[in-house]
């Protein structure tokens, strides 16, 4: 190893041992309970078997199920995956691929053997990952890769760094010509603009509900702060016009927390609320939508979508293809800077403050429904995987 990478590996331990006290804390929260022991304790994690496969490391549950459409091209191969997120790992459980949690950096080491190719998705460049699996004798490919505009100053700051990591790289897919450029600036070669390959998702319904009789809004994929923005905008709403609200966090385990704030407000306009868990129906003026995997059977049932994680500064937004599929009106914050390319394929979206929702809600009865029209191919990226797996 290097001297750089020495040094890198010993920080990672230092930083571990530092973190420790909060990282067993946090172990006890449902949202980690699986993930960080895992991740940062090997519980339950071994290593892959010994048998070289196409392994493809993600984060989270958006690009666990952008590699649908990607695995049914690759056919038969064997797949490996892994995730860093509990909802990410729990979706990639229903691929025919074996699925662990990526460990923390200093374990990689010791954890990660010699597989075909490794194709990392979006923005998840860990250091280890790429010099160890390159070191093994494995090819590596960015796919879907992105650097943000609020995030490109601080990898500039760090192109050193990032030279190093991105020089293990045998070719990297960018989403868009931005993307490219700014992995040219930290100093990447070898680049291909593909679009995003969340566009060629085969997006459907689980579950097919009654369409409400009245008009029907959905608040999906939201956090903290942004639930109560949604009430006040409706409140308003509500006092011309007939229509219901349901209300589908991005995290369950604020399920509990945005129920009692559904009530309050319930309780001091005089409207009727429910937990979907409970009643399995859409009947009340305000419904929380407490299960996981029933957003797209909310949007097909909704004319209205106000896509939360944008209306924060932090989250960076959610993915607007899936509302736009089924036809809702969208509405959004401004702030949904991991998100720009996707909402460059959506027509007709309201980009409002929080604030401003009401009065995009109003709005929605002049414009026509949100609508996606572009596609990608992915015949190019397989060819590459394959290429790259059989050692060429």
């Amino acid at each position: 190893m290097s001297p750089f990478t020495i040094l890198y590996y010993f920080l990672s331990v230092a930083l571990y041992l530092v973190a420790l006290p909060l990282l067993i804390t946090l172990s006890f929260k449902s949202k980690y309970k699986q993930s960080i022991p895992s991740r940062f304790f090997l519980f339950n994690n071994s290593r892959f078997d010994v048998k070289e496969a196409i392994w493809f490391h993600v984060c989270s549950l958006g690009e666990v199920r952008a590699l649908k459409p990607l695995l049914e091209l690759l056919g038969k191969q064997d797949i490996k995956i892994t995730t860093i997120t509990q909802t990410g790992n729990a979706e990639a459980k229903k691929y025919d691929a074996k699925v662990r949690y990526l460990p923390y950096e200093m374990f990689l080491p010791f954890w990660v053997r010699k597989e075909k190719v490794l194709i990392v998705l979006e923005a998840e460049f860990w250091y280890m990952l790429f010099r160890v699996a390159f070191a093994r004798g494995t090819k590596i490919i960015l796919l879907n890769a992105r650097i943000s505009e609020r995030s490109a100053k601080k990898y500039l700051q760090f192109a050193w760094f990032y030279e190093k990591l991105l020089s293990k790289v045998e070719i990297i897919f960018a989403q868009s010509e931005v993307d490219k450029n700014r992995f040219l600036a930290l100093g990447a070669r070898n680049i291909e603009v593909v679009g995003n390959i969340k566009l060629a998702a085969k997006i459907e319904k689980a579950k097919e509900y009654p369409k409400p009789d009245i008009e029907t809004i959905v608040a999906g994929s939201t956090h903290e702060g942004e639930e109560e923005s949604v009430l006040l905008a409706f409140r308003e709403y509500k006092k011309s016009y007939d229509a219901k609200l349901i209300i589908v966090p991005r995290h369950p385990e604020r399920f509990k927390s945005v129920y009692a704030l559904i009530q309050s407000y319930a309780e001091q306009n005089g409207w009727s609320s429910s937990l979907f868990s409970q009643t399995q129906s859409f009947e009340n003026d305000i419904i929380l939508v407490d299960k996981m995997g029933e957003l797209n059977n909310i949007y097909a049932i909704s004319d209205i979508a106000i896509l939360g994680g944008a209306f924060r500064e932090d989250v960076g937004g959610h993915n607007p293809l899936e509302p736009a599929h089924f036809g809702c009106k969208i509405i959004t914050g401004k702030h949904f800077f991991h998100q720009k390319e996707l909402f460059k394929y959506v027509h007709h979206v309201q980009y409002v403050e929080a604030d401003e929702i009401h009065k995009a809600l109003i709005e929605c009865k002049n414009i026509p429904s949100s609508r996606v029209e572009e596609k990608i191919d992915l015949n190019r990226v397989v060819e590459m995987i394959l290429q790259c797996s059989k050692g060429k």
